[in-house]
Formats: structure tokens, C-alpha cells, sequence
């Protein structure tokens, strides 16, 4: 049996902590006071409160691991690292037929009695300057340590990269293998506080964040110019908290540069950066993409060694295809008098296509008309409310704000859930659209938000669709190569 990634109880407990309010907004999910709870807009019979939830229409509730893996379906892993915010667990044998050992006090691993192994390996593998490395070296934020292996017949050398509090006490650390044959470990020492990472601290007002040490330290070697007066913090992750209490115990630093990977968890996680940094009130926030998969790669490439190439978000490629199908097709249809009904008639026909969750085999280019007609209908009929309430836009600005709202981090789940997103948006339209008597300002832009929602969950699902059979196509030649290359080795043996 394969393994599984394990999370120590204390992770799984933060995890389940989680304040579902808290989370929900950070996905950009709307929420409304129902007495002391608050509930969810877009599943209704859903309410939260702290960490905890209801679902009162089945009568079914939790807390939050079971509401992640229940409304996102995600699997128990997955539900835990985007609760922790990127954090993950270890991988851990099911095989093994013990428990995993409890979980340790913080302590720093054992340092070695010299230095070389750390230098040779990020001097000569890693190309970071010898002068960066021996500065955090002297600063005692960095040295080797050596460790024996459990049965005590190694030693293993790792790089420590590690943090303290304000009282100079150690308090978190990371760890990087030296050895340059194989997959590098690379984790986070036991038992340790994320708030206190590697990091540096200037006198200058920008904070430069990065997502591990090596980044850092490669960074610096690649623009050293007064890097000392200069911020640096690393997340050994995605997750928020080094970066938040660095700048929560230093006032000085207002702007702040995310420096993280350029690849599709890198791209997510600095979305999702950008949106808590200004709801922290920091809205001098700045994206820098390293030209290769991470700064080090950027740094082996200007060395002569073949870089990783950087990797952009499949989705994000995506959205300006599907928003250019959606101009024409709001074009062809600008003189449809009743779009509400437009929509809600290819609702009915796209319903039965996606029932249970699940696709219905050879459908797609029918889900996607029926998707493009709905987020069409529903772009017209948000125009038609805007020039009734005397502030006319063009189709162009409206599918601008579209693309522009979309955020790759917030488009997440299976068919199923997507499914009852578009359930819930149609709900609530028709609720507006048909309450009796005169619309005023207020509930004229309600139901323009109420559209504008509708088509942004229609592009979503679109996107979903197009990537799913991407993968199904790409799943079916790789079949259809594996059954020729046995079928010649098959033939090549009898003849």
C-alpha cells in the first residue's frame, strides 16, 4: 500500500479550529447575521459559526476539517493543508502498523562541528554567494546540524535555517538536505512556532516574502544591491502567519513584495496573499514572478545549468478564451428582449446534463453553449438594470470586471458543487426578479450583483469542463500508447 500524508494532532486541531466565518470571506463567499450565527448566501440552509457549521435541511453539521471536505470536496489532506493555508503534514507509511510518535517540544537539531557541507552545497550546487551565507552563518540563523539516523549507524547533515523570538529565543526552524543524489529532504523541525521564521529585517519600508530560504538567500544573491538595509521573511510554505508577525512587530514596513513561485500553487497562493494583506490594511501590495519556476532556478540558469521553467496557471490561461467566446456570443444575442428568460431556459436544458455531479459522456461542447448562453443572458440583463437605473456600460466594461473578479484560489471543487453554485445563484435570481412591486437603487444593483455572480459561476464551470477534458483526452493517448508499446513487445517476443 502506498502512503498517505499524516498530520500531527496539533495541526489537525489548528485546522479544525479554523473560523469558518473568517474562512468563508477569504474565499470571497457572502455571509449574512442570522441572530448569533451567520449564514452562508450561497447555500442557504448552511450556517457557521466560530468553527463550527449546520446544514439545517439535512440536520447534518461539524466543524471545519468535515465542512472543507464536505463543501469543497476535498480529501481529509487536502481539507487540512488549505485550512493551514499551504501548511502540510509528512508522509507517513499506512503500512506501518504503530502510531505515529507523539509530538516533540521545539528543539533545535544538533549542530555538526563545522560548516563545509552547508557551504559547499549552497556555494556550489545552489550558486548563492559566499558572503550571504556566511552573513546569516554569523547572524546564527544558519549551520549544519548532525543528526544520527534512529538505529544510529549515520549521520545526516541538513541545513538549518532557523528563527527566534523577540527574546532571541529559538522558536522555529527548517530544515534542507544537503546531499545533491536524489530528492533533497526538506521540512520543518517539530513542535516549532510558523510566526517565527527565517527571516531578515532592514531599516527599509519593504517587506520582500518569499516561500523558502533558498529563495531568499537566492534572491539576494541575484539583486544584492543594500540588501542588509533591506526586509526579508520566508513562509516554508504558503501560509500567512511569518508574514503577518513580521510586519505586525515592525511598523515600518508598509509595502510589501510576494516573491513566490511561478507555477500554479505559487500564483494561487499570492492571490490569496494580496487579498489578507489588504484586509489586514496593507494595500501597497506588489506581485514579483521570478523568470523560471523559482528564484533559485533563476539563479542556476544565469550559472549555465538548465533551469525548471516556470509554469503558468492552467485556469488563468484559460479565462481569456472563454471571456472572448463570451464578447461574441453577447454580440449575437444583444437585441434578445427577455435575456432573464433566455438564461433561466438554458438553465432547464443544462440541468439534466450535469445531474448527480457527474457529465454526462460526449456532452460537453452541449454544457458549454449552454453555459456560454446562460452567462450571456445573464451580462445582458445586468446592462438592461444599469440603463434603467440611468448609469448605462458598455458589454466590454461588464466582461472586463467579469475577468477581472475571477481568482483562481477561490475556484475550487467538483462538478457536484459547482452544480448546486449555479442552483443557488438561479434561486436567488428568481426570488429577486419576481418579488412584487417596484425595484429601488438598492434592489436594482442587488440583482445586477446577483447576474454578474451567475456569469462568473458559469465561466468557472466552463473553465472546469474545458480542463476536465484536457484530461480525459490526455489520460486516453497515454492508454492508447501504452497498449501499442505492449502489443510491439507482445508481437517482437512471438515472432
Amino acid at each position: 500500500m502506498g502512503g498517505y500524508i499524516h498530520f500531527t494532532d496539533e495541526q489537525k486541531h489548528r485546522a479544525n479550529s479554523v473560523d469558518l466565518v473568517d474562512f468563508l470571506q477569504r474565499q470571497g463567499e457572502q455571509l449574512t447575521r442570522s441572530g448569533r450565527e451567520w449564514r452562508w448566501r450561497r447555500h442557504d440552509s448552511v450556517t457557521v459559526r466560530g468553527n463550527r457549521w449546520f446544514r439545517h435541511s439535512r440536520e447534518e453539521g461539524g466543524l471545519a476539517i468535515d465542512f472543507v471536505q464536505e463543501f469543497y470536496e476535498l480529501s481529509f489532506p487536502e481539507a487540512v493543508t488549505l485550512l493551514l493555508g499551504g501548511e502540510g503534514g509528512v508522509d507517513w507509511n499506512q503500512t506501518h502498523k504503530s502510531t505515529p510518535a507523539p509530538r516533540k517540544p521545539f528543539a533545535l537539531p544538533k549542530a555538526s562541528h563545522d560548516m563545509r557541507r552547508v557551504y559547499a552545497y549552497l556555494i556550489k550546487q545552489r550558486f548563492i554567494n559566499r558572503e550571504v551565507v556566511t552573513h546569516f552563518v554569523k547572524a546564527k540563523t544558519l549551520y549544519e546540524s548532525c543528526e544520527l539516523s534512529r538505529d544510529k549507524s549515520k549521520e545526516y547533515h541538513n541545513a538549518v535555517f532557523w528563527g527566534c523570538d523577540e527574546n532571541g529565543v529559538p522558536k522555529h526552524a527548517h530544515k534542507r538536505g544537503i546531499y545533491t543524489m536524489g530528492v533533497g529532504y526538506r521540512g520543518n523541525v517539530e513542535g516549532g512556532d510558523p510566526r517565527y521564521s527565517f527571516h531578515h529585517i532592514g531599516t527599509g519600508e519593504t517587506l520582500y516574502v518569499f516561500e523558502a530560504p533558498i529563495d531568499m538567500l537566492s534572491y539576494i544573491t541575484l539583486c544584492p544591491e543594500e540588501w542588509r538595509q533591506k526586509s526579508y521573511v520566508t513562509l516554508d510554505g504558503v501560509a500567512e502567519h511569518a508574514m503577518l508577525h513580521q510586519l505586525a512587530l515592525n511598523p515600518h514596513l508598509r509595502k510589501i513584495v510576494l516573491c513566490l513561485d511561478h507555477d500554479e500553487a505559487g500564483i494561487e497562493a499570492t492571490e490569496r496573499l494580496t487579498e489578507i494583506l489588504r484586509e489586514h490594511g496593507y494595500p501597497q501590495v506588489s506581485v514579483l514572478l521570478p523568470e523560471y519556476k523559482d528564484w533559485n532556478e533563476c539563479l542556476k540558469a544565469k550559472n549555465g545549468v538548465a533551469p525548471i521553467p516556470a509554469r503558468e496557471h492552467p485556469k488563468l490561461e484559460l479565462l481569456p478564451e472563454v471571456c472572448g467566446v463570451l464578447r461574441e456570443v453577447c454580440t449575437s444575442l444583444k437585441s434578445a428582449h427577455h435575456p432573464h428568460d433566455l438564461l433561466l431556459a438554458h438553465y432547464e436544458k443544462l440541468s439534466p446534463l450535469i445531474a448527480n455531479g457527474k457529465l454526462a459522456q460526449g456532452k460537453e461542447p452541449a454544457v458549454t453553449e449552454h453555459l456560454q448562453m446562460m452567462a450571456a443572458g445573464a451580462l445582458l440583463a445586468a446592462q438592461r438594470q444599469h440603463r434603467q437605473m440611468e448609469q448605462p456600460v458598455t458589454m466590454e466594461r461588464l466582461i472586463g470586471e467579469l475577468q477581472d473578479s475571477y481568482r483562481p484560489h477561490q475556484d475550487r471543487g467538483r462538478l457536484r458543487s459547482r452544480a448546486d453554485d449555479l442552483h443557488q445563484d438561479i434561486t436567488c435570481l428568481n426570488t429577486q426578479y419576481h418579488t412584487p412591486g417596484i425595484r429601488g437603487p438598492e434592489d436594482k444593483q442587488n440583482l445586477i450583483d446577483s447576474y454578474l455572480r451567475l456569469a462568473l459561476d458559469c465561466v468557472k464551470v466552463q473553465i472546469f469542463v474545458s480542463i476536465e477534458s484536457q484530461k480525459q483526452h490526455t489520460e486516453t493517448l497515454c492508454e492508447k500508447q501504452c497498449e501499442q508499446n505492449c502489443s510491439g513487445r507482445y508481437k517482437l517476443q512471438t515472432i
